[in-house]
């Protein structure tokens, strides 16, 4: 499905990888839900992917319809539903994920606080916003190194000089 640049995108981290089952499960759950949301009786042209086994990102093709608070609200009780189902967390705000020899990893603030004054996290070390608001900010400003993202302004002054 061809979805436009300007789409909206909410994008949900999980605080671990997802195992191939939980995975297809939540596969699974988003294409019965995509399948049926509306706003306001109109049906959202939407599609939701899964990314490095941790990260589930909806897209809304706001074009024809747009989300409403109901809908959107139907999308935010999808994910906790999930939470529940896979004893995983997709709301902590304080969860970052960067990338690390081994792929994809995230910890807690402290822990990363802790890595960026050990040097493990530098001003190179690719960072995930998850605050990008559409499609093309996505594809252009989701993985980002350290130094051109929101966390350089909170954490830069840790980074040993």
């Amino acid at each position: 499905m061809e979805i436009s640049k300007r789409s909206r995108v909410w994008i949900y981290q999980s605080n671990r990888p997802f195992s191939s089952q939980e995975e297809q499960h939540i596969n699974e759950k988003l294409g019965a839900f995509l399948s049926q949301w509306e706003a306001h009786g109109n049906k959202l042209t939407a599609k939701a992917t899964i990314y490095y086994n941790r990260f589930i990102v909806l897209m809304v093709d706001e074009e024809l319809a747009g989300a409403t608070g109901c809908s959107i609200d139907k999308s935010v009780n999808l994910m906790k539903q999930l939470e529940q189902e896979l004893n995983i967390s997709l709301f902590d705000r304080f969860n970052i994920a960067y990338r690390d020899a081994s792929g994809v990893a995230s910890c807690d603030r402290g822990e990363f606080e802790k890595l960026i004054t050990e040097g493990k996290v530098t001003k190179g070390t690719i960072v995930f916003n998850n605050l990008v608001q559409t499609v093309d900010e996505f594809e252009q400003h989701w993985e980002v190194p350290f130094k051109l993202s929101w966390h350089e302004k909170l954490f830069g002054s840790l980074i040993p000089a």
